[in-house]
């Protein structure tokens, strides 16, 4: 495996929505004026409690109310790299019915839009993009693979430094993971002077399950082994 220099393959915004959409812990929905803050702590994230349909399709339920709502998703790196908000997604919408955090059933929203927005910018996402992809196989796992890296294996990620192409200034402070997904893993590489850098390294195939995840990881320090660019972090 070589040093990657040629751009790395990344989710696409709507794979990106989607896996927030997945994974996200909580979320802040806005109906009437009124914010609510939604905490998901049963594992099913915000599309265990939404159900998103086109407005030529019927809701389920039935129920024929038209509610604005607004909801707002943060994605948050569980690394503590300098700037942890990743990526924003703001989805518009009509809910058949109040929405109530409590319910028991999925609240049906007639979709509007969804905008994620990140450190390059903005993206429009559409319903059709949205249900095109399956979540990613690392989504609701990252955060708990990630701090393990860092927390268990923390003498290890900066080895990962000579696979990283234009080659790592030397005014480096540390190196963290920040990302990881069916594509490959991200690194922040931060600088002394206050500014930072973020570098993929991309897996040879996309992941389709969260078991291959580990032994990608596994691959690509075995690579850095055997590559004979050497750059160390200051002590």
């Amino acid at each position: 495996m070589r040093p990657f220099s040629t751009p790395a393959a990344r989710p696409t915004p709507g794979e990106r929505v989607r896996s927030i959409l997945t994974a996200a812990h909580s979320m802040t929905v806005t109906t009437d004026g009124t914010h609510q803050e939604v905490h998901l702590l049963d594992g099913t994230g915000p599309m265990g409690h939404l159900h998103l349909h086109a407005p030529s399709e019927e809701c389920p339920t039935g129920r024929t109310a038209r509610v604005p709502v607004r909801l707002e998703l943060t994605d948050i790196a569980p690394t503590p790299v300098r700037r942890r908000v990743r990526a924003r997604v703001t989805l518009t919408g009509l809910l058949s019915a109040p929405y109530t955090s409590d319910a028991t059933t999925s609240s049906c929203v007639e979709f509007g839009q969804a905008v994620i927005e990140d450190d390059e910018g903005r993206a429009f996402v559409t319903l059709d993009e949205i249900r095109a992809t399956d979540p990613d196989p690392t989504a609701t796992a990252e955060a708990t693979m990630l701090t393990h890296l860092a927390d268990r294996h923390a003498a290890l990620v900066p080895l990962l430094l000579r696979l990283v192409r234009p080659r790592p200034e030397r005014d480096l402070a540390r190196v963290l993971p920040l990302a990881l997904d069916r594509y490959g893993i991200t690194l922040r590489l931060e600088h002394r002077t206050g500014h930072h850098r973020d570098a993929r390294l991309p897996f040879p195939t996309p992941l389709t399950h969260i078991d291959q995840a580990g032994p990608r990881i596994h691959a690509l320090l075995a690579a850095a082994r055997r590559s004979s660019h050497t750059h160390h972090l200051p002590a």
